[in-house]
């Protein structure tokens, strides 16, 4: 049962560091002191908590106001507000110290207002934050914050409304409450820790740990350097996808009236006398108003009930019109989220400063504010992110990443060969599936035919476009519906296609279904040696899987069972490759800053005159990461270098 917390009981002595004339006398749990009883206290100890209380969430505008390190016996409150120049460089000294490990909560928070406001880059972090999120990965709305946490191995209860009075501090005295709130998170780190030790070691969790502890500040500096946004490079493209949006609805006007079902959804009336012929609105439709294309739509297909995307896109080809539709939604949306409306993300200093979320429930990451990963993947939204003069992007990303991954889990002979001589393997596996219907496709000078890549065959493009669907379709649990409303043929022809790829390629079906087995059976999958992330499926129980109840439920475990051993296995070895990265920047004081991060792909940008030798060190480190994973040395690196951020 939680408690609420004792003051008296869980702090002893409190340590106020602090310039103000403050109301507070001393107390039996607080006194005075300065910057150099912190140095000597950091000097001393192997361990210690951290914590910051700033002024808002936004670290480029939002000033630090107070620091908080020490242990359950004694606790430093520093007022950042009056400490002078000389105690900013001790305080600098003590906490860049590699050997005490600092302990913190959410530590990328507090990171980067240590690094903007007082110059801090902290080395040797534990975050309990991340440890907690390794440890129930892929547990749905379990509860991570550190009053979750305190309750679940402390059975403490804190009251965390103190928190909102420090917004918009400014300068006067901290009270005596918001003194002890701030030293009362740092005593509950160390215990935490200790629990979190013990369950990391008996889930075997450490050494995934090791590595997502390492990698926290190196996201940190990403987010801290930022990128430029060149905002007239991108009105202009918002223009494009405006003037593009306008030309898609004139099209569905067009085959919205070529089809007598839609006699009566004619314009009756010209709404402006002054506008060009061609800008007359045809239809009386509005085609933002999702209301009148549901009715539009309901007439094709009776079962249609929303008109989003992720649901009608298995009905897109019943009809032009509601292929036309998506389209249209697309582009609208390109002119809009990727409009001046994405203005709001660049911060005061003129940068977009993305926020990653470390871990997700394969162990992939994720950005908000802005999602970098719904930036179009077109280089004409990427090229508008640009770096100063003399400066390059340096870029690289794996080859094939999660096509390898399947290669070395399933060890399919033909996957493993075609990937290893660099042959375009979806053709490969389209021949061996369509067998004489391929051969039958071949035109003069196929690329294939003599060189086993990619050619310009027609019906060779069809048929690869199938099977390159299956191959990454089937790693996420696609089935013969999906499959079906993907590459627009019959459920049968689906199911009729799987079959024929599964015979060729049994050894890749007995590691899919192994995977999905494994994850239906114990509640839980694993990435590849030597990480085994582990993926927690939070609904399982052992009599759903012993006495097949809940068939949805045990279908999507299987899905995601198939699923989290690639993409998860995938992440781990980037994350592995931007250690390896910044460690050689750092360790070398090199003209090279880390600035992005997509799914497989790691940015850099680099003094200009050193980016050719950078460009090989980086492939190099990519393709070590690559191979502590994928041990076979399949897995290459591809890096770029260019003027602009580019895919």
């Amino acid at each position: 049962m939680s408690k609420n917390i004792n003051i008296q009981e869980e702090l002893q002595t409190i340590v106020l560091i602090s310039k103000h004339e403050s109301l507070i006398a001393d107390t039996t749990d607080i006194r005075r002191g300065t910057i150099d009883d912190v140095v000597k206290y950091i000097r001393d100890v192997d361990v210690y908590g951290l914590d910051t209380e700033t002024a808002g969430l936004d670290f480029v505008s939002d000033p630090i106001l107070m620091l908080q390190l020490g242990n359950e016996h004694l606790q430093f409150v520093i007022d950042c507000r009056t400490l002078t120049t000389d105690e900013k460089l001790k305080l600098k000294t003590a906490l860049e110290d590699p050997q005490p490990l600092k302990i913190l909560h959410n530590a990328k928070f507090d990171y980067l207002f240590l690094r903007k406001w007082l110059d801090i880059k902290l080395t040797n972090i534990f975050d309990t934050f991340i440890a907690e999120k390794i440890l129930h990965c892929g547990k749905e709305n379990y509860g991570f914050s550190l009053a979750a946490v305190c309750s679940r191995y402390l059975n403490v209860t804190l009251n965390k409304s103190e928190q909102n009075r420090f917004i918009g501090l400014t300068g006067q005295p901290f009270t005596l409450s918001q003194i002890h709130y701030g030293a009362r998170d740092v005593v509950q780190l160390l215990k935490i820790r200790e629990h979190q030790l013990f369950q990391l070691a008996l889930k075997q969790l450490v050494t995934v740990n090791r590595m997502e502890q390492a990698l926290l500040p190196i996201l940190a500096e990403i987010e801290f350097e930022g990128l430029t946004l060149d905002k007239q490079a991108w009105l202009s493209l918002s223009k494009v996808n405006t003037s593009l949006a306008k030309d898609f609805e004139r099209k569905l006007d067009g085959i919205l009236l070529a089809d007598p079902m839609f006699e009566d959804c004619k314009a009756r009336i010209q709404l402006d006398l002054f506008a060009p012929v061609e800008e007359l609105k045809q239809s009386n439709v509005n085609w933002n108003s999702p209301t009148q294309v549901l009715k539009l739509f309901k007439r094709i297909v009776p079962e249609i009930e929303t008109v989003s995307e992720k649901k009608i896109v298995k009905y897109r080809f019943k009809h032009p019109l509601i292929d036309q539709y998506i389209k249209f939604k697309k582009t609208g949306k390109l002119a809009t989220a990727f409009g001046s409306d994405f203005f709001k993300y660049v911060r005061a200093d003129g940068k977009i400063h993305t926020r990653f979320s470390q871990i997700l429930d394969t162990g992939r990451m994720s950005s908000q504010e802005p999602n970098m990963q719904q930036i179009p993947g077109n280089n004409a939204f990427r090229n508008c992110f640009i770096t100063e003069p003399g400066w390059v992007f340096v870029s690289s990303d794996f080859s094939s990443q999660e096509l390898c991954v399947i290669a070395f889990g399933s060890k399919d002979p033909v996957f493993l060969e075609a990937l290893s001589k660099n042959q375009d393997l979806h053709s490969i596996c389209a021949e061996l599936v369509f067998k004489e219907k391929w051969k039958d496709a071949t035109e003069e000078g196929c690329a294939y035919e003599e060189e086993k890549k990619k050619c310009e065959c027609s019906g060779h493009k069809k048929l690869r476009t199938w099977v390159k669907t299956i191959n990454f379709g089937l790693a996420y649990g696609m089935g013969p519906g999906k499959l079906s409303e993907t590459i627009n043929c019959s459920k049968d022809e689906a199911k009729s296609l799987i079959k024929e790829y599964f015979k060729e390629f049994p050894k890749i079906k007995n590691f899919l279904d192994t995977l999905g087995e494994f994850g239906k059976r114990n509640g839980y999958i694993f990435t590849y040696d030597p990480f085994k992330r582990k993926r927690w499926f939070s609904n399982w129980t052992p009599r759903m899987y012993q006495e097949r109840e809940n068939f949805t439920e045990l279908g999507s475990i299987e899905r995601a069972s198939k699923n989290t051993p690639i993409q998860g296995s995938g992440a781990d070895m980037t994350k592995l490759a931007l250690i390896y990265i910044y460690k050689e920047i750092t360790e070398n004081d090199l003209p090279v800053k880390l600035v992005m991060t997509v799914h497989d792909q790691i940015d850099t940008i680099c003094k200009a005159e050193y980016a050719e030798q950078w460009k090989v060190r980086m492939t190099e480190l990519m393709e070590k990461a690559a191979n502590v994973i994928l041990t076979n040395g399949l897995l290459k690196a591809e890096t770029s270098i260019t003027e602009k951020w580019s895919k």
